[in-house]
């Protein structure tokens, strides 16, 4: 792994282990505000919506200026807005904090682009793979910390959330170099960029797949909390510490197998295998009502996110140039933030309304539409 490989994969691991910290605690903090699981999916969807509307306009930022100030602003508004949940005293203020972190989440996409900067295109699905282990490992030791703490207070872990969130943001001021990518950005016409690229019908497949596949994810990411605490009567801690067990798996996965898997069956092929064992995890696991038998629905659809992610990532850099990268990206973090604005209110409102194995046979659904969608994609790489 080359230095700057190491150094992006360090930031996002350590920014990860702050979101995997939030995510498990969400729904049952959000609850002690009075919050309905309809409300507590439109606390994840308004982190999308703000990063909906920054993304393409951090993504051009990062062409013109570079990615490592991007990268360092975006972690120090989410040092900002997990200081704002942890004292947060009402629902408001917490929809405020989301908020907050969405418009200055451009880490990931920014990530992305810096990836691609500084890899060949052969050599992007491994490097994914990598970023995609920052995002396992994250989802190993954030999870656990929040079930860990959140017996003294929900609040205690977001605020260990904000503290090695900050240390991010120092790791990428100190030892993150720039990539010097820079290119003419028009940042009066950021819209049009992302329509333009919508006109180009392998670019527009492979952003539409996208935008499906992050909605579906966002779907199962959501309402896991609601669906375990209502099926199986899980808390938080119990629900910080089987994500973190789903988060080991997708590590391994995405540590050990993605590079044969890719090297064997290329990027498209490992994408079809993934969303084929993820539509069948959530399908199983609407049919389970046993722990036992939920934990092993959940393998092959660990296995299908460990594939999924990384070659996604690596479909979208390779659709486009290098001068473009962060243009693309930061359009393609649009579309994915619509898709995890959208899931959660579809998820969150389905449970609440058609019971809690609702969102998930849904999810199965939209993936098979990926599938079907993924087979006019070449497989030539």
């Amino acid at each position: 792994m080359t230095r700057p490989l190491l150094v992006i994969f360090l930031t996002i691991f350590v920014n990860l282990v702050g979101f995997g910290i939030i995510v498990p605690l969400l729904p049952f903090y959000a609850e002690t505000f009075g919050a309905s699981p309809f409300t507590v999916g439109l606390l994840f969807a308004v982190f999308s919506l703000g990063q909906l509307i920054a993304a393409p306009i951090l993504g051009a930022l990062s062409d013109r200026y570079g990615r490592r100030p991007v990268l360092i602003v975006s972690l120090a508004g989410t040092v900002l807005s997990f200081v704002m949940m942890a004292m947060a005293g009402s629902l408001a203020v917490l929809f405020v904090a989301r908020i907050i972190d969405g418009l200055s989440g451009g880490n990931i996409s920014t990530a992305r682009a810096y990836v691609a900067d500084i890899t060949a295109p052969e050599d992007r699905a491994r490097a994914y793979g990598i970023l995609g282990a920052a995002f396992g490992l994250g989802f190993i030791l954030g999870p656990a910390i929040s079930a860990f703490l959140a017996p003294i207070s929900y609040s205690a872990p977001i605020w260990v959330a904000a503290g090695i969130t900050a240390v991010a943001m120092v790791m990428a001021w100190a030892w993150l170099p720039e990539t010097v990518h820079r290119t003419p950005s028009s940042q009066g016409r950021l819209l049009a960029n992302v329509a333009g690229m919508l006109q180009r019908p392998g670019l527009r497949r492979i952003l539409m797949i996208d935008f499906v596949y992050w909605f579906a994810f966002a779907v199962f990411q959501t309402t896991f909390g609601l669906f375990a605490a209502r099926r199986f009567g899980f808390d938080a801690p119990q629900t910080g510490y089987f994500f973190a067990a789903f988060g080991l798996l997708g590590a391994v996965v995405q540590l050990t197998l993605i590079r044969p898997a890719v090297g064997w069956l290329g990027d498209t092929r490992t994408f079809r295998l993934g969303i084929a064992c993820t539509a069948i995890g959530l399908v199983a696991a609407t049919q389970t009502h046993s722990v036992p038998l939920f934990t092993l629905a959940l393998v092959p659809l660990a296995f299908g996110i460990g594939f999924g992610h990384p070659t996604m990532s690596a479909m979208v850099s390779r659709a486009a140039t290098g001068s473009e990268q962060g243009r693309v990206q930061g359009a393609a973090s649009a579309l994915e933030s619509l898709g995890r604005t959208i899931g959660p209110v579809w998820g969150s409102l389905s449970l609440q309304r058609f019971g809690d194995g609702t969102p998930y046979l849904t999810a199965a659904c939209f993936l098979l539409m990926t599938l079907v969608l993924s087979m006019k994609i070449s497989t030539s790489d």
